[in-house]
């Protein structure tokens, strides 16, 4: 009796969209080239250190989940110049902005990865990354839809399994629900700890942090954004 075929990886925690409106040719090619020479491919094992993975000398390697259109990436890569990060965008028209920003004013300090994110987490080497961002992720705002969230046990074990002792994994949203949410889901985590003493710690952003498009957005509609931060214990 022939087996039910494996859900692929590729379906396990990106449910959006993979493509927009065509991206303008030059965009095409810097994603071409682009991804030629900054791209991860997992289909070789990954470095034991993965500071050996950038052009530039990092002393700390971080990781951005789903960087949009690369504003805030490219801002505390470029005033973190000592620290090394990877970006994770499956959405082409944002890594094509990405690319094409690179290709002016290119980072040495940068890796990228156009696929699941959870692909990536499962190639790393434990306890390999200092940080873990995940700024304004899909919310999924209707209930039923609330299983896609990429915060869930299954990803938060995967963060935990990756991030060193005393990382941070950093979450911002705008969506009160997802923020119940993530808060919830880390509080029940044992390898995360909440790290606030009081209100103004998550409403205040993170040190270096600049505002991108999509949250000046949300605050013009008078949403407002939460910072949440958690170190792995």
């Amino acid at each position: 009796m022939e087996q039910e075929p494996r859900r692929t990886r590729s379906t396990e925690a990106f449910f959006g969209r993979r493509r927009g409106k065509p991206i303008r040719p030059y965009q095409a090619e810097a994603l071409e080239t682009g991804l030629a020479r900054l791209g991860i491919d997992l289909g070789v094992a990954a470095p034991a250190d993965l500071r050996t993975m950038f052009e530039a000398e990092v002393s700390k390697v971080r990781l951005e989940i789903g960087f949009g259109g690369g504003e805030h990436l490219r801002h505390i890569a470029a005033n973190n110049p000592d620290d090394g990060f990877i970006g994770i965008e499956p959405f082409v028209n944002g890594m094509a902005k990405m690319a094409a920003a690179l290709h002016e004013k290119p980072l040495a300090n940068i890796r990228l990865y156009d696929e699941d994110a959870t692909q990536l987490l499962d190639w790393l080497p434990e306890a390999s990354l200092d940080g873990i961002d995940l700024l304004y992720p899909d919310p999924w705002r209707k209930k039923k839809h609330w299983k896609r969230r990429f915060v869930s046990p299954v990803n938060l074990d995967r963060f935990a399994r990756v991030l060193k002792s005393g990382a941070k994994f950093r979450f911002a949203s705008d969506i009160d629900t997802y923020v119940n949410w993530t808060l919830q889901h880390c509080r029940a985590h044992p390898a995360f700890e909440w790290q606030a003493a009081d209100a103004k710690d998550w409403h205040t952003p993170y040190e270096g942090w600049t505002r991108t498009r999509y949250e000046a957005k949300a605050i013009r509609e008078n949403r407002t954004p939460a910072y949440l931060t958690f170190v792995r214990v």
